[in-house]
């Protein structure tokens, strides 16, 4: 497919990336609404060819990335992942690695990208857009790491951006899953706009009349359909003394631990959910997600994104367990929601065998993943590890 030239008007399709061009902008729409536009291979190959096709067009000044129907996108197409990995190791590590050069596009990106955040915005969804200069969720959002559950660990650069929360909550988010509104987004930092969906659609006809080329010029218009509303009263936010005093501790096993003692003196459905949520969880999974956030408070976006990258391959290859085939089973394939973890409890999860899921991967199959040098919102994303 043509890349639509400067100016042009005329929209642009594959079946699952549309392409609008409108003056100096160019949107990008994602179109698996009926898998709640969760990425395939093709959809990031696509997506890894329009960011380094626009960045260098001087026709292109505005970048804007938002989902068909009811989600921005609900990450990875999970099924479709494993089945690469099924036909072929080398396969397997080109998908995973067009994914991350997707993330370290987003997040060192020239030019102004907004992401419309409406709708689901889960694991790969959180990684294409929560790097971007402008992150704009509404009140339709609907925003999750859920990946502990599923024997995997929240990857896509999240060891980044969930370590720079306020306090804990990066890792109350992670080892949980905790869903957040839009609302939450922009509290916490994870989103730099809230606006009503019902004023999206207003939102890209002005932008696309603004000078695109000055960022600020892009905020301005971003300021002036955005709010700032409460939070509920139910939020997690309006509980951070609590989630920093358990999420804190050392462990996974401490942070439990921490929770059900509160528990024990006060009837609480969140205190429950929460408990719930994590013993629930692939024990291995939530030690190697606490180490993944910990780390990644002092770690460059270039090093969390290669570091994740390791451990995920480790994961999918089945080096050391095979949680991640287990949790597709049981949630994605017989949907009994019974997954059998290996080991089944916490205790039972070694420093040892965390600290491999860390390790360079010794397969000549496999190549470890070698990023190319970017500068871009002040951050340098090399990394040497």
């Amino acid at each position: 497919m043509a890349l639509p030239t400067p100016g042009s008007t005329a929209g642009a399709t594959t079946d699952q990336l549309l392409v609008e061009a409108n003056g100096s902008t160019r949107t990008l729409i994602l179109n698996r609404p009926k898998q709640l536009n969760s990425l395939s291979s093709t959809m990031i190959k696509e997506l890894l060819r329009y960011f380094t096709a626009y960045e260098k067009d001087d026709g292109v000044k505005l970048l804007i990335v938002k989902g068909k129907g009811r989600g921005f996108c609900a990450g990875g197409d999970v099924a479709a992942g494993v089945q690469s990995i099924y036909n072929g190791l080398e396969m397997g590590c080109r998908f995973l690695q067009k994914s991350v050069f997707v993330k370290l596009h987003n997040c060192t990106y020239i030019k102004p990208q907004v992401s419309l955040l409406t709708g689901i915005v889960m694991g790969g969804g959180a990684g294409l857009s929560l790097h971007g200069r402008f992150r704009v969720a509404t009140d339709k959002t609907v925003f999750a790491m859920p990946e502990t559950a599923l024997g995997l660990f929240p990857d896509t650069g999240a060891s980044y951006f969930l370590s720079r929360l306020p306090g804990f909550y990066g890792e109350y988010i992670a080892l949980t899953g905790a869903r957040l509104d839009g609302v939450e987004m922009l509290a916490c930092g994870l989103a730099t706009h809230f606006v009503q969906s019902n004023r999206l659609l207003l939102l890209e006809e002005s932008l696309e009349m603004v000078d695109a080329s000055n960022t600020f010029a892009v905020c301005g218009v971003v300021d002036q359909f955005a709010e700032q509303p409460a939070l509920k009263e139910n939020s997690s936010l309006k509980r951070m003394e609590l989630i920093n005093k358990c999420f804190s501790k050392r462990t996974v096993e401490e942070i439990i631990s921490a929770l059900e003692q509160v528990a024990s003196n006060l009837v609480d459905g969140w205190l429950a959910a929460t408990i719930q949520s994590l013993k629930k969880a692939s024990p291995t999974s939530l030690k190697i997600t606490l180490r993944s956030i910990r780390e990644g408070r002092t770690q460059t976006v270039g090093e969390c994104l290669r570091q994740e990258y390791r451990m995920v391959c480790h994961v999918v290859r089945g080096d050391f367990r095979r949680d991640f085939f287990e949790g597709c089973r049981a949630i994605l394939v017989d949907k009994d929601q019974n997954p059998k973890w290996m080991p089944p409890r916490l205790e039972q999860v070694h420093e040892k065998a965390v600290e491999q899921y860390f390790s360079k991967i010794s397969d000549p199959e496999w190549e470890d993943l070698n990023l190319p040098i970017r500068h871009s919102h002040g951050r340098n994303i090399e990394s040497k590890l």
